[in-house]
């Protein structure tokens, strides 16, 4: 029988969320399914969700979307943007019958908008309203498949000769610093800032640690930092370098076989954390840094976030919904905003330095 991931968790017999969930059993049961997390006592962490997805058919996202759900679900549509093959033919419902998933949907829509998303989330993750969409949205999955998301490789036979090597930090070196961003934004003002932050990291005395994608602001950010003559480290999986490419010059890479393995190699290496414009990736690698602080995981101890809001010429804020998404809960306390590129590396070096 195929297998279905339920998210979502039940705190006592007076939670809201316990009767559609029971509805939601009965009817994924009567459908045929496996559930997986019927209990809801399951926890989503960095070593744990990539064997949930490989043993799942399909995932369900309860009504109720806490930080852990959230990082869930983005880690999911991510997978299926870079055509993770362990995520083929396997659908997404989200049961949004209190709008709880509304503030979410509002940061990918606006990230579409800006240009880092190129696919439209809702035919990945189906929202509906009722428990007996939520059969009707897999079937239709099981039916149609999931979409293409039109990406194409540009580094196709690359993945053949890579491997891992590592180089020591530059003599001096202070730490590293590690920059989430988008390998897919073609503005150019948004590459030159990349390519700035990169410059700035190395006149500051910090490494760049990157996702080691040659495209977008990512590589920008390497190929500035590559040409000040500064220390670059960075680690990436083979579907996603056949996507993107890897950059020159980097003095340390880290090939991994996933995306969670792939981020926590980078949390481990840095010293604190930059969150660039980016799209849905860098939103899930936010997120993960997050549930690391909000579990005071020592991976993320001392470390420090710095989310540039970045500005555009027509005032819009990059991040203000994922900020406005954030603002109630304690995790705003985890990351500094700031809104000019000149503000990030003294920031950097502040927090590090208090």
């Amino acid at each position: 029988m195929p297998n279905v991931l339920l998210s979502g968790r039940v705190a006592g017999e007076k939670d809201p969320s316990r009767e559609p969930r029971a509805k939601l059993l009965y009817l994924l049961f009567s459908s045929g399914w496996d559930i997986s997390n019927s209990n809801g006592d399951q926890s989503v962490t960095l070593s744990n969700i990539q064997d949930q997805i490989i043993r799942s058919d399909a995932f369900v996202f309860t009504p109720g979307a806490t930080l852990e759900e959230l990082f869930k679900a983005v880690s999911i549509f991510v997978g299926y943007q870079t055509m993770d093959e362990k995520l083929k033919g396997k659908g997404t419902v989200i049961l949004n019958g209190d709008d709880s998933w509304d503030p979410f949907f509002s940061v990918l829509n606006h990230l579409r908008s800006l240009g880092t998303i190129a696919q439209d989330f809702r035919d990945f993750l189906l929202a509906v309203n009722e428990p007996e969409n939520v059969i009707e949205g897999l079937n239709r999955v099981h039916e149609l498949g999931v979409p293409d998301p039109e990406r194409h490789s540009v580094a196709e036979d690359q993945t053949d000769e890579i491997y891992s090597y590592e180089s020591p930090p530059l003599t001096g070196q202070l730490g590293n610093v590690c920059v989430f961003c988008s390998a897919s934004i073609k503005d150019q003002s948004y590459l030159d800032d990349g390519y700035e932050l990169g410059q700035q990291m190395a006149g500051s005395g910090y490494g760049c640690v990157s996702g080691a994608g040659k495209t977008g602001v990512m590589g920008s950010v390497v190929r500035g930092a590559v040409n000040a003559e500064g220390w670059t480290g960075g680690s990436n999986v083979p579907h996603i370098i056949r996507l993107e490419g890897l950059p020159d010059g980097l003095s340390s890479f880290w090939l991994r076989s996933d995306i969670y393995t792939r981020m926590e190699v980078m949390i481990e290496r840095s010293d604190a954390f930059v969150i660039f414009p980016g799209g849905a990736g860098t939103v899930q690698e936010l997120l993960a840094l997050l549930l690391l602080k909000e579990s005071n995981d020592s991976l993320m101890r001392g470390k420090p976030i710095i989310l540039f809001d970045r500005i555009d010429s027509s005032g819009v804020h990059f991040w203000d919904p994922l900020i406005k998404l954030l603002a109630n809960t304690q995790c705003s306390s985890y990351f500094r905003t700031v809104n000019e590129l000149n503000e990030i590396m003294p920031a950097v070096h502040e927090e590090l330095n208090p």
